[in-house]
C-alpha cells in the first residue's frame, strides 16, 4: 500500500527536497506551506498541498482534517520540519520574541504531533519524526531563543518516544549541522525585524553576525551538506524496522553530539565561543 507522510515547511530546503524524494519513492505525500503562493507553486510542482502555518491551531486542525477526508481517516507518518532561527542576546530578548520562536518551533510541531497520534493508535503504527537541530543539544550564543526552542522539542520528543515504549509508533529526532538551505537569510530577516532596530551593549558583535549571515549565500560555514543528507536519514527513520532515536547530519553534529557527551560543560563553552567568533 502507498504511504503517505505530512511534512511540514516545504516552501524550500529540507522540507521540499524530502517532498520531492519521497513523491519519486511513491510515497503520497501532502506537502504543506505558511504561504498561500508557496501552496500555489508546490501545487503546480504536482504534489498534494494545502496551507498550514503552524503557530495557528485552526490551521493545523483545518489541515488535517482535510487530509483525513483524502486518507479515509489514516497517516502513516508526520514530519515536523517547519521552523526559523531567531537570533540575538539573551538580554535583547522580548517575552513576545521568545514566544513567537516556541509558537513555531515547538507548540506548532508538538500540537501537530498529538493530534495525529490518535490516528496512529488506531490504526497501531506510525512515524513521527522532528527535525531539529544540533543547537537542540549544545548551545552556542546568540542563539538563546533557537536553542531553548529545539532543546525543547527535544525534551517532548525524548519523553514521547518513551510513553509510546511498546507500540509500532516510533518517535525519530534528527539533529542537522550546517545544511544549505536559506536558514541564515531567513534568520537575517527576523533579525532585522525583532533585534536590530533596538540599541544594545551587544551591537559591535550584532554587526558582525549581520555582515556573516549576509554572506551565506556565497559562503557556507566549513563541512555544510545539501538538505539531502537530511532526507537520506528521513527515509531510514520512515522505513528502518528498528529506527533510530537520535539522527546527527554531517560532520560537525556528530563531532558536536560526541563532545556533548565526553566534555565538562567548561571545555564545551570554550569551543562554541570560538566558533561563534568566527560568526560575531
Amino acid at each position: 500500500m502507498q504511504k503517505s507522510i505530512l511534512i511540514t515547511g516545504c516552501s524550500s530546503g529540507i522540507g521540499l527536497s524530502a517532498a520531492n524524494t519521497l513523491q519519486k519513492k511513491g510515497y503520497r505525500v501532502f506537502a504543506t506551506a505558511r504561504k498561500e503562493e508557496d501552496v500555489q507553486k508546490l501545487k503546480e510542482a504536482g504534489f498534494e498541498s494545502y496551507l498550514l502555518n503552524v503557530n495557528d491551531s485552526l490551521s493545523i486542525k483545518n489541515t488535517v482534517a482535510a487530509i483525513l477526508e483524502k486518507t479515509d481517516g489514516t497517516l502513516d507518518a508526520l514530519f515536523n520540519n517547519a521552523g526559523f532561527g531567531q537570533t540575538g542576546a539573551i538580554e535583547d530578548l522580548t517575552r513576545d520574541v521568545i514566544r513567537e520562536q516556541f509558537e513555531t518551533n515547538v507548540f506548532g510541531p508538538i500540537e501537530l504531533t498529538t493530534l495525529v497520534l490518535p490516528i496512529m493508535r488506531r490504526q497501531g503504527y506510525g512515524r513521527i519524526i522532528q527535525n531539529s537541530s544540533i543547537l537542540g543539544i549544545v548551545a552556542m550564543p546568540y542563539y538563546g531563543a533557537y536553542n531553548a526552542s529545539k532543546f525543547a522539542l527535544e525534551g517532548f520528543s525524548n519523553t514521547l518516544r518513551q510513553e509510546l515504549r511498546g507500540t509500532q509508533i516510533f518517535v525519530s529526532i534528527i539533529s542537522p549541522g550546517p545544511i544549505k538551505t536559506q536558514f541564515r537569510e531567513n534568520a537575517l530577516a527576523v533579525y532585522k525585524k525583532t533585534i536590530s532596530q533596538h540599541p544594545s551593549v551587544h551591537q559591535e558583535k550584532y554587526e558582525n553576525l549581520e555582515h556573516y549571515f549576509s554572506s551565506a549565500r556565497e559562503k557556507h560555514p566549513p563541512m555544510t551538506v545539501t538538505p539531502d543528507a537530511v532526507v537520506k536519514q528521513l527515509i531510514h527513520a520512515l522505513e528502518s524496522p528498528k529506527p533510530k532515536a537520535h539522527y546527527y547530519t554531517g560532520i560537525p553534529a556528530n563531532i558536536f553530539a560526541w563532545m556533548r557527551r565526553l566534555l565538562p560543560d567548561s571545555a564545551l563553552d570554550w569551543v562554541f565561543s570560538k566558533i561563534s567568533s568566527s560568526e560575531v
